[in-house]
């Protein structure tokens, strides 16, 4: 019986986060906080040039997505909305982070498919958290 070797697997890269916030200050926070715990990160400025490069990316699928509600051209909402109708995205965990942050707002994000809703400011910690959470 002869000896089959082992082959090792490189280490599985970290999935992809995306971000789509208005604020350059909350992306700039929330890329910072997210590279420093070694994910890849991507942000915009809105909703619409997030689908924009989604839809001539080469690079994986993102695990988690980050929303703001309340950005030009196409709210967190809508965006939601978006991704959920696309069988691609299934996989895909959203999350609104957002200074709105009411029970009708909650109930909405649900209905549409939304896993998680963060009232901004949050700690670093809360993002860590729904990162590991989602990414793992």
């Amino acid at each position: 019986m002869s000896a089959v070797p082992l082959e090792l697997s490189p280490a599985a890269e970290p999935p992809l986060i995306l971000i789509a916030d208005d604020s350059p200050t909350v992306r700039k926070i929330l890329e910072i906080t997210l590279r420093r715990a070694g994910y890849p990160v991507r942000s915009f400025a809105d909703g619409f040039s997030m689908l924009q490069w989604l839809q001539i990316a080469s690079s994986p699928f993102p695990r988690l997505i980050f929303l703001d509600i309340a950005m030009p051209r196409m709210d967190g909402y809508q965006v939601a909305r978006y991704l959920r109708q696309r069988q691609a995205f299934v996989h895909t965990a959203l999350v609104i982070h957002a200074r709105r942050y009411g029970p009708l707002d909650w109930l909405k994000a649900r209905l549409i498919g939304v896993q998680a809703y963060i009232a901004k400011p949050s700690t670093t910690q809360t993002i860590l958290a729904v990162a590991a959470h989602y990414c793992s």
